[in-house]
């Protein structure tokens, strides 16, 4: 007579529980029930207590390429660049280049050639599909480009870039060029990064008046609660000694005269490009580098006379001949 399917199925139920599963297998030591680690470089799965090999020869589910640094990384991988707040569209939709070269290098033929003229103008028409895209796309090409004269890391233009997103999202551009909040954005993010630039500087890159930038700044802040501190003129001094061709111990010798002006309260409602600047020139006459008040000047674009008063000042603090 044979087993009833009630009891056959009990049974095969309880081989299934008393075998333990690979994965059971891999979280204990078969021999002292210690932790595993797993040797990725090896291919292993050891135990971390008495060095049991529990497994050998495992399936390497990574590249199988070698990189040693981040660059070669980049090169050789094979999947898509990230998402960036810098594209209008995240970097996500897909971009047609401009030469007219097939995977091989060899020209394309002319009727080749227009047909992906053709496809390249209604891949830009889809890219922007209302104003508020083509809006962005103007404007990020802008901080882009502002970012890229001036000289601005790569985390200056991503905060730039959210900073203007958030002023487009919350309405505030109506009455207010598209390069003057572009530019605020990014003068703005630059003074939150610690890689602060004088409005001069930006004015002189950007495509509106100083006057302008300097409302629409204080506008996008307010509106935006943006956390931004009060320019530090140390922030200027590793630009300007590397401009200038500056020893370290000069731009040591200038932290210091910077930090006894802080002390002795002269840097309240002062330029913080003009005591930077003072305080580079003052640096290098004290370790006796030669640079002229014109070579500051040019470098820190402000005037001689301003360096001129803010070095008196700085000497004066510090009880320095002047």
């Amino acid at each position: 007579m044979s087993e009833s399917p009630t009891r056959t199925s009990t049974r095969e139920r309880d081989e299934q529980i008393s075998e333990p599963t690979e994965q059971e297998a891999v979280e204990a030591c078969p021999e002292c029930s210690g932790n595993v680690v797993t040797d990725s470089e090896h291919g292993e799965t050891v135990c971390e207590d008495c060095g049991l090999v529990v497994e050998e020869d495992e399936i390497d589910h990574g590249p199988e390429w070698r990189a040693f640094n981040s660059a070669e990384k980049d090169r050789k991988s094979r999947v898509g660049a990230p998402t960036t707040n810098m594209m209008h569209d995240k970097g996500l939709s897909t971009n047609i280049g401009w030469q007219n070269k097939d995977a091989y290098g060899r020209s394309l033929s002319s009727e080749q050639r227009q047909k992906m003229q053709r496809l390249r103008t209604w891949n830009e028409r889809f890219r922007t599909r209302d104003s508020k895209e083509r809006n962005l796309k103007q404007a990020l090409g802008e901080i882009d480009r502002m970012a890229s004269a001036l000289g601005l890391p790569q985390n200056v233009r991503e905060t730039s870039s959210v900073i203007y997103r958030r002023a487009l999202g919350d309405d505030l551009l109506p009455g207010r060029s598209i390069e003057g909040v572009a530019t605020s954005a990014l003068y703005a993010a630059a003074r939150m990064a610690g890689n602060p630039r004088s409005l001069d500087e930006m004015a002189r890159v950007s495509r509106v008046e100083k006057m302008e930038l300097t409302r629409t700044y204080r506008y996008i802040v307010r509106e935006l609660s943006l956390e931004v501190q009060p320019a530090d003129p140390e922030h200027y001094l590793p630009r300007f000694i590397s401009d200038l061709g500056l020893s370290e111990e000069t731009q040591r010798q200038a932290r210091d005269l910077i930090e006894g002006a802080r002390q002795s309260g002269m840097l309240s409602g002062k330029s913080p490009v003009g005591i930077a600047a003072a305080a580079v020139y003052a640096a290098a006459l004290l370790t006796n580098e030669k640079v002229t008040q014109s070579q500051v000047s040019d470098v820190a674009d402000i005037s001689e006379v301003t360096i001129r008063n803010r070095y008196k000042e700085l000497l004066e603090a510090e009880d320095l001949p002047a």
